[in-house]
């Protein structure tokens, strides 16, 4: 990696802001264009994905996986197994030698093949007169994208910051369980981690006010709740947090209601906020929304013009792969004069529980409040051949569609292999395709995308009436 200023002849044509997905993506769209550019870094490289998100907390779950299929064995007669965590602290340092892995791999390793990118090391802001600085020094730069992705929120809970509150970050690095956990947040993150270390043979306690992945289809919210209650985790709704603090041993949640929740540690899974507060935007006169995400246009663009921003830093589709997608957008903007859009439209997303929770286009609410007429189908997994024969039918599968059109809208798959499915009906929004045509669509007998043909001929028909494979 290089660490230098500015390059022979001036500024730089790109200067981007921030070294995980959307930089690296942003940064290297802009080298193919044949730009200087200067990738500004922060920390350690590669961003929360590769380090801190995506590729430690699904190693882990994976780990534990294997505990409940072990578990789960006598499902199938004549069949038993047993499975248990001989030494976590192994099992976490397998899991970061990966992430270290790969951040070389993906990150680090990847800058010299680029001979137009410097990387500099040091912390980039924009001075009081709005112009770019890195650690206080001008930064000469003709075009910025920001890049600098979000960190873990920290919720405004008198006594939060006395109780040493576990975040996703810490709570993937214990290299010792805890006997009890609460986690706060239900959220894709909150459900993700809770039912990692239940598995693992942590007491948990999912604390949200809202429920269940609120912002899934409810029939969806609704299942996977009950799936969750049945490993073992304690779901507690409640209206607010009136304190947390320290009991003994234990950390104590009493709600507004004057409810209390005792475990040996917390774990705050209540959402992301944007890196943004320490950048002095106003200066440069780019804007923000009340969460603190960059404010940016369909084409990425700020309200200072020779601006961009993409990633988490815009508060808006956390996904690494939506960061990579946006920066390369903006970049193209920035740099080539394009002026291309930012579409989320067939964006699909996954939560790792068990099942699986995946989804694209809207849900039946959204569709509703976006003024469609709408009709849907919903599909237990117990009619899905694929769940049949694994002997392991928890989960649906729910499509919305235009009424009059038969278009299909969105669609929503809860299944133990469901996020490998959801890729079909991402195709099929992005295509156009109609109900019909889906349950026209050929799909290979004894899986679990068949599901999204049965799916969508139960608009119509009733599939129990129909053999294997009949269309």
């Amino acid at each position: 990696m290089k660490d230098c200023c500015t390059p022979k002849g001036g500024a730089y044509d790109l200067a981007v802001i921030g070294a995980g997905s959307a930089g690296f993506s942003a940064a290297i769209t802009a080298a193919e264009t044949g730009a200087r550019v200067a990738l500004i870094g922060e920390g350690t490289i590669g961003g929360t994905c590769v380090n801190v998100g995506c590729v430690p907390s699904k190693a882990l779950i994976r780990a534990v996986e294997g505990l409940h299929h072990a578990r789960a064995a006598n499902r199938f007669d004549g069949i038993e197994a047993g499975a248990g965590v001989t030494e976590w602290a192994a099992t976490v340092a397998q899991k970061q030698a990966l992430v270290e892995e790969l951040r070389a791999a993906k990150y680090s390793d990847v800058l010299p093949r680029h001979d137009n990118i410097d990387y500099v090391e040091g912390r980039a802001r924009f001075d009081d007169e709005g112009r770019l600085t890195v650690d206080g020094d001008a930064f000469p730069a003709a075009k910025i994208v920001v890049a600098t992705g979000a960190r873990p929120h920290v919720p405004a809970i008198p006594g939060i910051k006395t109780v040493d509150a576990l975040d996703s970050t810490s709570a993937l690095e214990l290299t010792t369980l805890p006997d009890s956990m609460l986690v706060l947040g239900a959220g894709y993150i909150g459900v993700e981690l809770a039912q990692l270390f239940a598995r693992a043979g942590v007491l948990v306690t999912l604390v949200s006010r809202r429920g269940v992945l609120p912002e899934a289809e409810p029939e969806i919210s609704e299942a996977l709740e009950g799936y969750l209650s049945e490993e073992g985790i304690r779901l507690a709704r409640v209206t607010g947090y009136e304190s947390v603090a320290h009991d003994g041993g234990s950390v104590r949640l009493t709600t507004t209601a004057g409810e209390s929740y005792d475990a040996a540690r917390l774990l705050l899974a209540t959402g992301r906020v944007p890196n943004s507060d320490r950048l002095n935007l106003g200066a440069a006169g780019i804007e923000t929304d009340a969460r603190g995400g960059i404010v940016v246009d369909a084409q990425m663009r700020t309200a200072n013009p020779n601006v961009w921003a993409a990633g988490d830093v815009t508060g808006s589709d956390q996904f690494v792969y939506m960061a990579a997608y946006g920066a390369k957008i903006a970049t193209r903007n920035a740099v080539a004069g394009e002026v291309r859009s930012y579409d989320n439209g067939t964006m699909p997303w996954v939560v790792f529980s068990d099942p699986q929770v995946a989804g694209v286009g809207l849900s039946e609410a959204q569709a509703r409040a976006a003024g469609h007429e709408v009709v849907t189908s919903v599909l237990p997994l117990d009619a899905v051949p694929r769940a049949l024969a694994a002997r392991d039918t928890r989960g649906l599968i729910k499509l919305v569609a235009e009424t009059d059109s038969k278009r299909l809208l969105g669609a929503q798959i809860l299944a133990p292999e469901g996020a490998d499915s959801i890729q079909t009906a991402a195709m099929a929004l992005k295509a156009g395709l109609t109900y019909e045509e889906l349950a026209d669509t050929i799909m290979p007998y004894l899986t679990t995308v068949e599901g999204l043909k049965l799916a969508a001929q139960t608009f119509e028909k009733d599939v129990a009436a129909l053999s294997c494979c009949a269309g």
